[in-house]
Order: C-alpha cells, then structure tokens, then sequence
C-alpha cells in the first residue's frame, strides 16, 4: 500500500537513499529540511523549508498536516525529541527515528557481550533539558548522551507510535560526510601507520544499503521501541587496516598506542564494542554479511581518492 511519507532530513548521506527507494516503492514522500542542502529529486517529492529545532516554526508547517509514516533523521537530542511528540502527536500512524550504537558507548567497558536493546532502560534514563544541546561546539562529546535521551524522551512520553533505529557504524564511500573509512584508505595508500588501542576492540557495522533496508523494513513492520540494526560480522581497527593493505597491495602498519584508555582513530576501541541483532531477527529482518559489499567500499574509495588527490597518485 502506497503511503504519505514525511522524512526529516533526507538531503545527504543515507537519507537521499532513502528517498529514493521509497519514491520507487510509489510513496508520497514529503522532506522537511532548512533548504541548505540541494537534492535531485525534482518534482518527485515535496518540500518543506523548516527548522526542525525552532518548535514555533515545526507547529506553523505541520499543524494541517498527516502523514502515515515520519523517518526523523534529525533527532539529536531531547529537545529535539520533546517537539517531535508535541507537533506529530496524534498526526502520524508511525514515528521512526534513527538512533545510534552510541547510546551504548557508557556501557562498553561493562557488558563483555554483545550489547541488547533491553540493557538500557528507556524509562530510567535522566533527561536533561538545561544542558546546552544547541551549543555547536559541543555537538560531538553530546552525541551520544543527546541520542539516547531524545530516545528517552520518546519513550517516556508514549504519545507516538515510535520505533528508534540503534545504526551500528556506518561504513560508506564517496559520500560519507564523515569520511572515517576514507581516512583508513588515504592513510594505508600514503604507507601511515595505524596507531590503535592495545585492547584492539571489535565493533558492528552497516553499509548504506543496509541501512535503508532496514528503515524500509521497519517503516512496514509494526513493532516498537529499539532495535539494533548492524551487518553480521565484526571488524577492530587494526583489522580493518590490514584488510585495506591487502587489497591495496600495501603493508599494513600497526602500532600500539601506549594509553590503553585512548582512542586513536575511528572504530579504535579499548574494549569490544559489538551489538546484538536478535530482536530485528526475531522480528523478521535479514542483515547481509560485513563481507559482502566492504571490499568493494574500499576499492571504490581507493579509486575515488586517487582521482582527487594528486599526492595519492604518487603514494
């Protein structure tokens, strides 16, 4: 059945994929962003210029509106979450909103195994309103504590139908705003060595495809609450390092760091840092294998790095 569909966000990295897909399902796709980032959807899709954190401007846009389905891409933190509850309470049949294996990261060091949606209690957690979310200087050590209690928030509040997306580490290419696999790549390309924690951590993680397989999966399912969604199969930093090596033809320089507590580079963790995918199993969704689509990841970001930057040409 073909549905009304409200994605906040959508403009960039997986988002575009997003809507893509369901722009191919036959939805009616609606995007709500502040109209910075340009997109190639044409007359495909609606559009709405808002600030999903101004809460006068959120209710002025959605007020008249309905929609069978909302994917927030852009829920940060609790305040974003608290505006999300009162604008679409009551306006939507089912609220996603993509959430992080980071809300996870206070429970690394202490739980061995691979971490379940049921070790964190949602109805437990401490919301912090006063705590200046906003401040874009403290966007990256809020992160996580910024996910988990706009999840609380959610929870807590139980007026949206809501399911959040706990997203393991997202392995991409070209266009990964965050460029974490690119520096993997351009640093075994210009022979650097991969200084990583002695602990040498595994973590999950998913690929783009993955990713919006999942959100359409859950977009059509009816469960609530968290769910961890991350391929199978695990990978530590150095493991990955040498994995690029290989491909590349190169050696793999490894070094360990000699504070066991410090976090060298991306996906470098002291301690295992995995998450268990039974629930979404259980539920009903297959995730493919780490294996299947990283090589050519990696291969497509040798080639697009090379292209791109002269020095690499000559690494």
């Amino acid at each position: 059945m073909h549905k009304n569909v409200l994605i906040i966000g959508g403009t960039r990295f997986f988002g575009k994929h997003l809507v893509r897909r369901l722009l191919a399902q036959g939805h009616r796709v609606t995007i709500a962003t502040r109209g910075q980032t340009p997109d190639d959807f044409g007359n495909a899709v609606q559009r709405l210029r808002v600030d999903r954190r101004d809460k006068a401007a959120m209710h002025a846009s959605f007020e008249h509106k309905r929609y069978d389905l909302i994917y927030d891409q852009m829920c940060y933190c609790p305040l974003d979450a608290a505006i999300a509850l009162d604008v679409f309470a009551g306006k939507t049949g089912r609220y996603i909103m993509s959430s992080t294996i980071e809300t996870y990261r206070h429970l690394m060091a202490d739980i061995v195994r691979p971490l379940r949606e049921d070790d964190i209690d949602l109805g437990q957690v401490s919301v912090d309103y006063n705590y200046p979310w906003r401040d874009p200087a403290l966007a990256e050590a809020s992160y996580a504590a910024g996910k988990l209690q706009a999840e609380a928030v959610l929870m807590q509040d139980g007026r949206l139908p809501v399911a959040t997306l706990r997203i393991a580490h997202v392995l991409a290419a070209q266009d990964d705003f965050t460029g974490r696999l690119a520096s993997y790549v351009s640093r075994v390309q210009q022979g650097q060595v991969l200084t990583h924690s002695p602990g040498a951590g595994r973590s999950s993680f998913l690929n783009v495809d993955a990713i919006v397989d999942a959100m359409l999966w859950a977009g059509e399912a009816d469960f609530l609450g968290p769910v961890n969604l991350a391929c199978h199969g695990d990978m530590s930093a150095p493991q990955l390092h040498q994995r690029i090596a290989r491909l590349l033809g190169k050696p793999g320089l490894l070094q360990v760091a000699s504070n066991d507590g410090q976090e060298h580079s991306p996906f470098d963790y002291a301690h295992d840092y995995l998450m268990d995918t039974s629930r979404a199993r259980s539920l009903g969704h297959v995730f493919p294998a780490l294996d299947a689509s990283l090589d050519q990841l990696i291969m497509d970001l040798h080639a697009h790095l090379q292209a791109t930057q002269p020095e690499v040409q000559n690494a």
